[in-house]
Formats: C-alpha cells, sequence, structure tokens
C-alpha cells in the first residue's frame, strides 16, 4: 500500500552535476560500487552507534550486512543494508542536496577536464550520484529504524532535474538502492564480475557483504534422452544461499604483512572519497598504558575547505572495532586537520561523547603518538626529497608543501613540544632562488661567515617580497634573505624566535644591524652621514609627525630613496593590515621612515621650496612599495601633480 506521492525538484545545481556524472565523469565506471557498499556500510555503523543507548533499534535483529543481488530479466543491481535507514524528510533532505558542501563551489571549481573533474565528486560527499554512470534510473527504499512499517518511503529520480517521494510499507528497516542499468552496463548483472569488484574496492569492509550463491547448470539435451544429440548452453543457477563475499575484516586489524599497497591505496580512497593516491601512510599497533591501532593517510591533494579551521577532521574513531564517530577532531590538532585515516581504541567507552573525548587522558595520549606519527611520516618525504632514489620519491614533499606548507606552519604557535620538528619541515623561496625550497637548516648550513641571524621579510605577494627596497644591502653584500608571502607567515614567525640557536631576524623590523658583515669603514661612513643629516631630519620628523613614529638615516637602502620599518618587537604593518580587513583591531601605531642620505631625490629636500610636499610623497612612495594603501590617495595624486608641473 502506498500514498502520499509528492514530486520535488533537486537542489539548485545538482542537474547539471547529474548530467556530468551519467556522462562518464568518474573515470574509473566500477566505482560506483564501492562508493554504494560505502554509504551502505555507514549506515550500518550509524545503526550501531546509535543502538548503544537504544537497543530497541536493533528491532530483534542485530545482525548488519550488506546485500548485493541483481536480476538479469529486469535489468537490476540492488545494494540493500540493514542499517539505519530514512525517514520520508531524510531521503528528500540527503538525496536531492549535495550532501552538506558547497554546491556552487563545487560547480565553479569544474574544469571540463573529466579526470581533474572526477576528483572533486569525493570531495564534496556525492558519491549517491554515481550510480546514474549505470543506471538511467534509481529507486530508493528505506525505512529508519525505530519507526513502524508503515513510514516506509520510496525516492525514484531518472537524474533529469526532480525526483518523487511516496509513502510505502517496509517490514525491514535499512536501505535499498535498486539500480536500474543502461543497455552498456550490462556486465554489472553478472555474479562474478560483482564479485571481482567488491574483492578490489571492498574486501576491507568490516561487515559481511554477501551474495546468492550460484552453481554452474548444463543446458537441456536438444534431444531428449539422447547424450549424443548435444546440449544448449548451460549457465550459473543461484542456490538460494547466501555467503559473504568479502573477508569482512577491518583492514587496520590486519598486520602489515598480509597487506599490499594497493590495498592500502584503495581503503584510503574509500575513508576519503579521494580519486587521487595518497603520498604516505603509516600503519601501528600502539601498545603500553593506552592501547590503539592508527592507519594515517597524508592525502596528496588539498580539501577545497582546507583553510576553514571549522570543518570536519578526516579522523574516524572506532572503540573494538566498534564506528563511533567520522570527524573526531579531539584525536588531531587543527593544523595537521589535512590527515585522513582510521583511530581505534581499546580503551575508550562505546557511549564515548565529543565532551568526553576533550577531557579524556587516553585522547590525549592518542593525540600526541599520532601527532608524532604524521611528522615522522613528513620528515621521511623530506628525507627522500634528498636521498630518494627515483624522481617520483624526491617530488613527493616538494607536493605535499605546495597543498599544505601554510597550514603546517600554524603548528608553530600551537604545538609547542613539536615546534623545532616543525620548523625543520618548513621551506621557503628567497633572494637566491625563486622556488619555495630553501629550509632554515639549508639557509644556515650557506650563511656567510661573521652572518649571526637567519634574515627573512614577509610581504603580501612573493613579488612584493622580492622587490622590496629593504633588500637593496642584502643583495649588494650577497646575503640570502628568506621570502615570506603566505598569510600565515608573519604570526607563525613571531613564535620563531631562532632556529637550531640562531636568531630569526625581519629585515623590516628594527634598525639594519649586519654586525660583522659591515666593515669599520662602513659604519663611520654611516655614523658621518647621520650627524650631517641631522638639521634635515628634525624638518622630515616635523613635516610628517602625523605619520612616521621617526625618520632616520639608514644603510639598508642603495637604490630607493626611503623605506619604511617597524621598531623591534612592534607590529608589522603587513600584520596590522590583514587585522584590519578581518574587522580586528589593531593598536595605533606609526612606522619609522628610513631615508637614503645618498639618493638625488633625498639631497633635492635641502634646497627644495616645496618641502612638505616632497616629504610626504617620499613617505608615500615608500608605503606603497611595501605593498601598503594610502590613507588619502587623492592628496598623493595632488603633490605629485604639483611637483611633476
Amino acid at each position: 500500500m502506498t500514498s502520499a506521492t509528492s514530486k520535488h525538484s533537486f537542489q539548485a545545481e545538482v542537474a547539471q552535476l547529474l548530467h556530468l556524472v551519467t556522462h562518464s565523469l568518474y573515470s574509473n565506471q566500477e566505482i560506483f560500487l564501492r562508493e554504494l557498499i560505502s554509504n551502505a556500510s555507514d549506515a550500518c555503523d550509524k545503526l550501531r552507534f546509535e543502538a548503544i543507548n537504544n537497543e530497541a533499534l536493533y528491532e530483534g535483529q542485530p545482525e548488519l550486512k550488506v546485500f548485493v543481488t541483481f536480476d538479469e530479466a529486469a535489468r537490476t543491481l540492488t545494494i540493500r543494508d540493514t542499517g539505519i535507514g530514512m525517514s520520508r524528510q531524510e531521503a528528500i533532505d540527503h538525496l536531492g542536496t549535495i550532501a552538506k558542501s558547497g554546491t556552487r563551489e563545487f560547480m565553479s571549481r569544474l574544469t571540463g577536464d573529466q579526470k581533474s573533474d572526477a576528483q572533486l565528486i569525493g570531495q564534496f560527499g556525492v558519491g549517491f550520484y554515481s550510480g546514474f554512470i549505470v543506471a538511467d534510473r534509481i529507486t530508493v527504499e528505506s525505512r529508519r529504524a525505530g519507526l513502524p512499517a508503515e513510514q516506509g518511503v520510496r525516492w525514484i529520480s531518472t537524474g533529469a532535474g526532480d525526483f518523487e517521494v511516496e509513502d510505502i510499507t517496509r517490514a525491514e528497516r535499512g536501505t535499498s538502492v535498486i539500480l536500474h542499468l543502461r543497455e552498456e552496463a550490462g556486465e554489472y548483472l553478472n555474479g562474478w564480475k560483482l564479485k571481482s569488484v567488491i574483492g578490489k574496492y571492498s574486501d576491507h569492509i568490516s561487515l559481511p557483504i554477501v551474495m546468492e550463491k550460484e552453481e554452474w547448470k548444463d543446458g537441456e539435451l536438444i534431444t531428449p534422452g539422447d547424450e549424443s544429440g548435444g546440449r544448449q548452453p548451460g549457465s550459473m543457477v543461484k542456490t538460494g544461499e547466501w555467503e559473504a563475499v568479502n573477508k569482512a575484516s577491518a583492514l587496520w586489524t590486519r598486520a602489515k604483512k598480509d597487506i599490499s599497497d594497493e590495498q592500502y591505496v584503495e581503503f584510503y580512497k574509500t575513508i576519503s572519497h579521494d580519486f587521487e593516491p595518497p603520498l604516505a601512510w603509516s600503519h601501528n599497533r600502539v601498545e603500553g598504558s593506552t592501547e590503539y591501532t592508527q592507519l594515517l593517510y597524508v592525502p596528496s591533494k588539498a580539501p577545497m575547505d582546507l583553510w576553514n579551521r571549522e570543518r570536519s577532521g578526516g579522523i574516524k574513531l572506532y572503540v573494538k572495532r566498534v564506528f563511533i564517530m567520522d570527524d573526531a577532531e579531539a584525536l588531531m590538532p587543527a593544523y595537521l586537520r589535512f590527515v585522513k585515516g582510521v583511530i581505534d581504541s581499546a580503551d575508550l567507552p562505546l557511549n564515548v561523547s565529543r565532551e568526553l573525548l576533550q577531557e579524556s587522558r587516553d585522547v590525549k595520549a592518542i593525540r600526541e603518538g599520532s601527532t608524532k606519527r604524521v611528522l615522522s611520516m613528513l620528515e621521511d618525504l623530506a628525507r627522500q626529497e634528498k636521498e630518494g632514489e627515483t624522481d617520483e620519491a624526491k617530488a613527493k614533499f616538494g607536493k605535499f608543501y605546495a597543498e599544505f606548507g601554510a597550514v603546517l606552519k600554524e603548528g608553530l604557535g600551537e604545538d609547542y613540544a613539536n615546534r623545532e620538528r616543525i620548523a625543520k619541515l618548513l621551506r621557503f623561496a628567497s633572494s637566491t632562488t625563486d622556488t619555495v625550497s630553501v629550509s632554515l637548516a639549508d639557509y644556515k648550513a650557506r650563511m656567510k661567515e661573521g652572518q649571526e641571524a637567519i634574515y627573512y621579510i614577509t610581504a603580501d605577494t612573493a613579488a612584493a617580497a622580492r622587490n622590496s627596497p629593504q633588500l637593496e644591502i642584502f643583495r649588494k653584500k650577497g646575503i640570502e634573505v628568506l621570502l615570506m608571502s603566505d598569510r600565515v607567515d608573519e604570526w607563525a614567525l613571531s613564535y620563531l624566535n631562532e632556529f637550531d640557536g640562531t636568531p630569526m631576524q625581519s629585515v623590516a623590523k628594527g634598525a639594519v644591524d649586519l654586525g660583522k658583515l659591515q666593515d669599520e669603514e662602513e659604519k663611520k661612513a654611516a655614523e658621518q652621514a647621520a650627524e650631517a643629516f641631522k638639521p634635515l631630519l628634525e624638518k622630515l620628523k616635523a613635516a610628517l609627525k602625523d605619520k612616521a613614529q621617526d625618520v632616520r638615516v639608514t644603510t639598508r637602502l642603495v637604490d630607493s630613496p626611503a623605506c619604511l620599518v617597524v621598531s623591534d618587537g612592534g607590529m608589522s604593518t603587513q600584520l596590522a593590515r590583514m587585522l584590519k580587513q578581518a574587522g580586528q583591531p589593531v593598536p595605533d601605531s606609526k612606522p619609522v621612515l628610513e631615508v637614503n642620505a645618498e639618493h638625488p631625490l633625498v639631497k633635492k629636500l635641502e634646497t627644495s621650496a616645496q618641502f612638505d610636499d616632497l616629504a610626504n610623497v617620499l613617505f608615500d612612495q615608500a608605503l606603497l612599495a611595501e605593498g601598503g594603501l594610502l590613507e588619502d590617495p587623492a592628496a598623493y595624486v595632488r603633490r605629485v601633480n604639483a611637483l611633476l608641473a
């Protein structure tokens, strides 16, 4: 008996997505079965978790399984589970929208390149829609555990822009996904083919995946009773018995020697819904005061919401192989939020909540151990960069850093215990190289004799850093300076005062002091210039009293007339700009204007009748050179026009 049929439109842009899916967006067609079995397994895990506090949800049938059946005559393939199921509203919400991800952002990232577009699918949690690769119609029948049989639901769609929902009576809990296969997808009406695909992609699923047994049956005799007359072709016939077609043991519980690299990669793709293999993984059983198993992966591509610190984590938590939660953020620090994997604890209670996770001593131990394991993986990748036997091995750390390096820097401020290990993993561009490949250890190894600090500069862009006037004296003397243009750099470097005993020094903070790198003759000439320039400095200070904290002669400039710096310990102008853009309060502070006494423009100040205008132009140009914004652009234009005229 059915009733209450209604028609609904898909969420905006889903129809366009379905069109892409049905035109082979997935580069590997058979992946649809992995996605649907993974969804069925998740539904069973969710029931098991909810039933911890409400055993009645099992409805007297605690066995959890995934059934795969096919009907050649009807051309249907069905994936059925005995999991949590869906109510009518849940079916509308879950099957009519793209997960909980930003659909518009997803559509904006599509390129038309099937291979790259396919990789976006998993990142937006739309595995269910992969069924339309092989099916021209999908029927979903479901009933949520705990609801009466009369509150079942049927969802039907051809993937053409809308779907129908109707109430049905369904005795068993759980969900059946029925694929009405296209003509060209007939190979999935074959038991051997289905078992092969399941063995390849879903062997690790901890629940039994069962199919009906089949046995060979000879065809009928062409002439009854005449064995020599030949027979009709034989066929495989279902026996009515069920058999498990996967090993039904969680991959992470097996011994490492029994797991192939291909199985590790396929497991990663299943839990992450990523289509790219991971860069590295680590599988370990930890014993001691806290016992747990960890299988952790470093992806090869960053997710689109990587910079959303509120995003769900990538760690699945199990307790004694019972699934607990999908995004156990308490098990991994925020700066490693890109890590995917599974942690299975032998000590946590089955009814552990997010609040308990925050307070548990066992969780703290797991978090610390997992953090160290991930850093060890990254250190191995960095070692391969120098010592790897193949180009692929050598390139892995570069790939990792291009995707996740900026996030890793957050660890300098968040993880004091591992700050030194994180610092060794960081890479930067420098004034001597265009590539982001210079480690702090590399820099220190080639410091000039007498150099006492690691010099760096932060800027909004790599070009602004490279072309900053503040680098002029360093370039002249052949001193390497690290160039930092990630938004997180200014904040992160405030937590790294030194590396391996050598102080970190921003070239844009404080008076430039090259120490032993500056000979006595240069120092004496600078002092004399400053003394001779004193009257002019006083006039500049008076003219710029509303803009500059101080004005002084500098030796850091060679070709430019002036630059802006901040006092030691002060907030850089770049960080102040970032805070303003984020709507954060910024302390009221003024920069220091440093002038090059040898520059013709500065010398012209002494005899200029338009001293105030020229002084202000000098300051504004220094601000523009470092990427700053003028408070009064119109006044700047008027002054420049007056000087030009």
